[in-house]
């Protein structure tokens, strides 16, 4: 096989997935119908933790260098904004920057890694068999096959993967459709923010530069034409008039979009060789800035699986695993997102909900358990039942300042920049006997806290998964932890060493 796993589709998952594939030492390819990266962005938030990841791989600084940080959120657009900078996290901030730019940034970096990008090729079909999957391409010369061990559909809401691989899409249809475009509005002032709702329906303006807004509409009289029918300029000076009472100086729209409130997810993310990731695996109305967030954060909990099949590290249970801790994070994802779409509603009743829901986040607990999980801050899987209990087990990694042997400072996200397990060893002179250091996926770190931390104080090792979760945590009154780290390494990190 030329390659051992083929994405299709190279939007942004599909791009953070090849770069994690490809960091792992995996011959990957992305399949993409587009000649170039498409200038029109529909997603233009990077939260939180996903900035947390991005760090993970160095990749973060180069996108806030593109962007700009904000550190207010919403929820339905109610007039109380969610207060991002509370949040336990080094990235306690959203960064606001056109899906555009992101997706190049995630190209130039999978690149760099060894992936490879077939632009100007669309997949036909998708073939599965005991020992690998075909996929039949059309491209610029004809039809040709390539062949994988995996194929993941990166490729969205209408994914031939998922066709192909039979996998159901369920939920419910659109119930209304909204305007989204961005255009030149002269009559704002630079940077100018407008949302608004009234009987009219509601409209939302944000400023991608000091020329260029990005303008959200649901027109009440418009809110039933099929997201099929193309936005005509007139359509969107007219719904602007209506819901602000002025065409606010419209004199050039460089894109124009229709899109609904459909929300659907695979019954699935997996059927043998073939997996799903991003809008392929759900769709839904886009409330918050959060689904191609939560598309990156899949491919990364899917990369380092993948990697590990291929490398033969990976035990048998791990692959399945993507499923099992993804599927229920993004039914909730989906059912935030239908309440929010709830609340967009311009009816009295819910026009006094909306007042009432603004005054209760202003209470500091709420707005806080509110941007959590906009952020996905919140995210949490469930405890390895095969490892002893520990608080941590589970949770999501957040960038520790460590104490080095040599007395050296550093903060632990740069040590996951490589892909692979990191096991950070505290407050022991105990000398190993697993002979861990010899582990091609895992690296140790001996060294100790830098400031009291109340999650961690009691933790003598730990184990973080490629993906900034931690595997697992072993307490300091532990009787016997060397033990227990080398059954944990063992189960996690499988029997292959170097």
């Amino acid at each position: 096989m030329k390659y051992e796993v083929i994405l299709i589709g190279g939007g942004p998952v599909g791009m953070m997935l090849a770069g994690e594939l490809a960091l792992a030492g995996v011959k990957v390819c992305v399949i993409e119908r587009l000649n170039e990266t498409t200038p029109y962005s529909r997603a233009l938030t990077v939260h939180p933790r996903t900035l947390e990841i991005l760090d993970m791989r160095g990749v973060k600084s180069k996108l806030i260098s593109k962007g700009r940080l904000l550190s207010r959120g919403h929820f339905a657009g109610l007039e109380t904004p969610l207060d991002f900078s509370v949040l336990d996290s080094s990235s306690n901030h959203t960064l606001f920057l056109p899906q555009s730019e992101t997706e190049k940034v995630l190209e130039e970096w999978a690149l760099s890694l060894g992936a490879e990008v077939w632009r100007e090729f669309e997949a036909l079909s998708v073939h599965q068999d005991e020992d690998g999957v075909d996929v039949k391409i059309a491209g610029p010369h004809g039809e040709t096959t390539l062949r994988s061990a995996y194929v993941v559909g990166t490729d969205g809401a209408r994914s031939l993967v998922r066709k192909h691989a039979n996998i159901s899409f369920e939920g419910t249809n659109a119930t209304f459709t909204a305007i989204l475009g961005d255009a030149v509005l002269s009559d704002l002032a630079p940077m100018s923010v407008v949302s608004r709702i009234t009987e009219k329906g509601l409209v939302s303006i944000m400023p991608i530069n000091d020329h260029i807004y990005r303008v959200l509409i649901i027109d009440m009289e418009r809110r039933n034409i099929s997201k099929d029918e193309p936005v005509t300029l007139e359509e969107f000076r007219s719904s602007l008039i209506r819901t602000t009472g002025s065409d606010l100086g419209l004199n050039d729209v460089k894109w124009m979009s229709r899109f609904g409130n459909a929300t659907r997810q695979a019954g699935s993310y997996r059927n043998g060789r073939l997996f799903l990731a991003g809008d392929s695996a759900h769709i839904h109305f886009p409330a918050g800035g959060q689904g191609m967030n939560v598309g990156l954060q899949e491919a990364m909990n899917l990369g380092w699986k993948l990697a590990g099949a291929i490398k033969g590290w990976a035990p048998d249970w791990l692959l399945d695993s993507y499923h099992t801790e993804r599927f229920p994070w993004n039914t909730a994802l989906l059912r935030n997102t239908e309440v929010q779409t709830l609340l967009l509603d311009v009816t009295p009743p819910i026009t006094e909900l909306r007042s009432m829901l603004a005054d209760l986040i202003q209470i500091p607990e709420a707005n806080y358990q509110i941007a959590a999980q906009i952020s996905a801050i919140d995210v949490h899987y469930t405890p390895d039942a095969e490892v002893p209990s520990h608080p941590l087990n589970g949770k999501r990694f957040k960038d520790l300042r460590l104490k080095l042997k040599d007395g050296q400072w550093m903060n632990s996200y740069p040590l996951l920049h490589k892909g692979t397990f990191l096991l950070l060893y505290f407050h022991s002179n105990e000398q190993n006997s697993g002979q861990w250091e010899t582990y091609s996926n895992l690296q140790v770190l001996h060294a100790s806290l830098a400031e009291a931390d109340a999650d961690w104080n009691d933790v003598h090792t730990a184990l973080i998964r490629p993906d900034g979760h931690i595997a697992w945590a072993i307490s300091l009154s532990d009787p016997n932890p060397i033990q227990k780290i080398n059954e944990g390494i063992t189960r996690w990190c499988g029997d292959i060493t170097d």
